[in-house]
This record gives C-alpha cells, structure tokens and sequence, in this order.
C-alpha cells in the first residue's frame, strides 16, 4: 500500500480514529457535550477529507474496496446523515437519566461499516462491512436498556439480522464454490449468460433473502416495524437511512457490476419482491395507530419503488437511485427528527394521539412534518415528488410497465395514510393550547432540512450534475 492508498482511504480513517478518541475520552472524562462535539468534528472532517480523495479516483484499494464517484458519493451521503442525527441524538439523550456518551461510539462505528459496504469490491469486505454494521445496530436499538421495548427491538433485530447474514454468507460460499473467485468484477463472467451451475442460482437467491432483510422489504419485513417502534427515535432514523441506503449501494454495485441482474430468475424475483413490497407497506400502513410504524411500512414501500428502478437498469436508473436515496434520506431523518423532538423521558411520542392537534401547539414542528409527509407521499414541490418521477422515468425508458403502473397505484393508496397524519395534527382539540417545552436543539436540524427537501424539489439541477458523475464501478 502506498501514500496515495492510504490518502483514499483518509474519510475511513478519520471515522475510525475518531471513534477511538470518543471512546477514550469517555473513559476519561464522562461529558455529554464535548462527546458530541469531538464526534461532529470528526464526521466534519471526514465529510471534507472526500474532496482531497476526489482527485485520486477510481483506485482500487487493496483487493477489497474500490474508492470511485459512486462510492464517494454515497460515503458523503452517510456521513452527512449521520451528522444530522448524532444532533438529534444530543437532545434526545438529554431528557434520558442513561448513560449517553457510548451511543456516539455505537454511531461511528456503525457509519464506518456502511462506508466499507459502499466501497466494497470483494465478497470478504462486503460481509465485514455488514457485520461492523450490524453488531452496532444490535446495541444502538436496545440502547436504552432499561426499558422493555427498546430491549425487545434490539434482541429482535439480534436474533433476524444475524439469521440474514447466514444466509447471505451462505450464499457468498455457493457462488465461491463454484466461481473460484469473490471479487465482484471477475464473477461478470460466469453470469454473462444463462447459470451454467444451479450452485450460482441457489447462491444468488440465498444472496437476495439476506440483502432482503438488511432492506426490509418483502417478504422479509417482519423485524421492520417492531425494530422501529422499539428503537430510540433517532436510531429509528438512522437504522431506516443509512442502514438501509449503504445495503441498496452495494446491491446496485454488486448486481450490475457481477452481471447478476441479466439473469432472468434474478430479475423475475426481484419484480416480486418490489410488487409485494409496495402493495404490502401501503395496505399494513392504512391500519397502524402508531406513528413509528406507520414510517416503517411507509418504509417498506419506498424499497419497492427503489427496487423497480434497479429493474430498469443502465445509467438513468443509476441516476433516479441515487436521487430517490437523497431525498429518501432528508425526508426520513426529518419525520424520525419531529418524532425525536417530541419524545420526552417517559418514552417516543409514536401514536396518533401524541400528534392531534400538533399545530395549535407546535405550529413550526407541525409544518416541518407536514412538508416531510408530503414529500413522502410525492407531492410537486418537494424533492420526494421529483425522486418519484425519475423513478418512473427510468421504468418507461426501459418498458417495465406492470411495475410502473404498480408504483403509481401504490403511491395513491400511500396518500390516505399520510393524510390521516395530516388531519390529525391540524384537527381542533377541546383542550387548552399548553405552553411549547423548551427549544431542543434538534430544530435547527430539521428546519435546514426541510429548506433543503423544498430547495431540490424546486432546483434539483445541481444534485442531478453531481449525481451524473458518477458511474457504478467506474474501476473495478
């Protein structure tokens, strides 16, 4: 490995490092603050250092990662996530007696599994980008340990994710076995026609039902809605963003860059999951009282709209991915932040109830969750109506239209679930309007957010120049 090698993986080391100076610190001296301060410093740097990687790519990276345009986009797009909500993290932990300074750790180490995934060109760094991933998830969800949901979601999602990375691992041995290789670009040739071996179909498939449950979609959504409701709301946000946003990046790299995509069973399947995924997440979503749960079908659905832009394929559904993930991204973290923003110590404000009549109290929390839910429904002039109509874009310039009619059917059985949402935060309750608690500083997350998800529904052009860059595997 030479400087330059070390120099690209600069964003990586930062993470790392600072993940490290967070814990020691900690052991130090337990302060709330400046463990959220050292934490934002260091994604802050990680999120600059990209522009000092950017003239460097594509290189390979020993064997296992490849840092090119799509990887440092995407890389950019969880670091920034990530700092959003390590904000919310802040005032969410404040109002909670627990110890607080460890999730920060939790927080990176998750960030960097999702970078190595992202950046991963081989089999070995695929699977320990996802464990480094996942084991932080594990304790992220059960962080507050002293309650009995936040405990159950997390053994859950222990006992489902770990079930997963079985069969994905699995499924990595099938395809070794008969391939002799794991690094993604060599297998292109044993998947350039039609499998020569039923070892590469039942590995493929056993590939698909892990990377299924990382993204929740169906029919392996069961852990979604629990681990969403169980979780603290900010680790809700980042589980339903960068989790999943650092899976569908190395499954767009994985299935187009190995040729998996061109095998018909592959793309037969795939079309299923995202019809049930989307008529599945709209229809269970008409019939929760809970907000948390409402998001995480809602949830459900957007994979099988991002799935039927995979379907399409070539770069203009490259293109609509990564638009859709960004402005999935900003509206997601931005309904987890008002859920957040609302909790108190007792526990998340997820029902129905905890919202009627939110803006005769909270007039600005209420319409910053407004513009989120319209923009998750793909209503013009939010980003989230833009990232639908690339979507579609790319299903009709490749003809796959069963799956485009489905997504539009889907969406308008979205809309009733939303709008109950709506009603009930400018219905008129009886009640006296009580006086606003104290201002959290989440807020200023979610009002930049939402000038941001209006912005790109209005002038999207500078993302769609960015996003045209980047080519998947550009060097591989």
């Amino acid at each position: 490995m030479n400087p330059a090698d070390v120099l690209a993986l600069l964003p990586f080391l930062l993470i790392a490092g600072t993940s490290v100076f967070v814990m020691l610190a900690i052991a130090a001296c337990r302060r709330h603050w400046p463990s959220l301060c050292m934490t934002l410093i260091g994604l802050a740097a990680a999120f600059g250092s990209l522009w000092l990687v950017a003239p460097l790519v594509p290189r390979k990276v020993t064997p296992l990662l490849i840092l090119d345009q799509y990887a440092l986009f995407y890389i950019g797009l969880i670091i920034a996530a990530t700092f959003a909500i390590a904000i919310l993290c802040y005032g969410y932990l404040e109002r909670h007696s627990e110890p607080r300074e460890e999730l920060y750790v939790l927080l990176l180490v998750a960030t960097l599994g999702s970078m190595v995934l992202v950046a991963s060109r081989h089999f070995v760094s695929f699977f320990l980008g996802l464990e480094i991933l996942s084991v932080a998830l594990y304790a992220l969800s059960a962080y507050l340990h002293t309650r009995s949901r936040p405990l159950e979601a997390g053994i859950k999602y222990l006992v489902l994710a770990g079930s997963s990375s079985a069969f994905l691992l699995f499924g990595m041995a099938l395809i070794y076995a008969q391939a002799g290789t794991m690094d993604l670009s060599r297998m292109a040739a044993f998947l350039a026609g039609p499998p020569s071996s039923p070892l590469i179909l039942v590995g493929l498939m056993l590939i698909i039902t892990g990377i299924g449950f990382k993204l929740g979609v169906v029919p392996f959504h069961l852990w979604t809605p629990d681990v969403y409701e169980g979780a603290p709301a900010p680790v809700t946000a980042f589980i339903a963003t960068v989790s999943k946003g650092a899976i569908f990046a190395i499954l767009l790299r994985y299935f187009y860059v190995s040729g998996a995509q061109h095998v018909h069973s592959v793309f037969v399947v795939f079309a299923i999951i995202a019809v049930a995924s989307m008529f599945v997440g709209n229809l269970l979503a008409l019939l929760q009282n809970n907000v948390k749960r409402i998001l995480a079908y809602s949830s459900i659905a957007h994979m099988g709209y991002l799935l039927a832009a995979f379907e399409a394929g070539g770069s203009m559904a490259s293109e609509a991915i990564a638009f859709y993930l960004v402005a999935y991204f900003i509206t997601t973290v931005g309904a987890f932040g008002v859920v957040t923003v609302l909790s108190d110590e007792e526990r998340d404000a997820d029902t129905l109830a905890d919202y009627s009549g939110l803006f005769w109290r909270r007039p600005v929390l209420a319409s910053i969750f407004t513009v989120m839910l319209l923009s998750l429904a793909g209503i013009p002039l939010t980003a989230g109506f833009l990232a639908k109509f690339y979507v579609v874009a790319a299903g009709v310039s490749a003809a796959i239209w069963a799956l485009i009619l489905i997504l539009v059917i889907s969406s308008v059985i979205g809309l009733f679930y939303y709008l109950r949402v709506l009603v009930t935060m400018y219905a008129r309750v009886p009640e006296e309007v009580p006086v606003p608690t104290s201002f959290h500083p989440g807020s200023y997350v979610l009002i930049a957010l939402t000038v941001l998800l209006v912005w790109l529904g209005v002038n999207p052009g500078p993302l769609l120049n960015v996003i045209k860059v980047i080519k998947v595997a550009s060097m591989m």
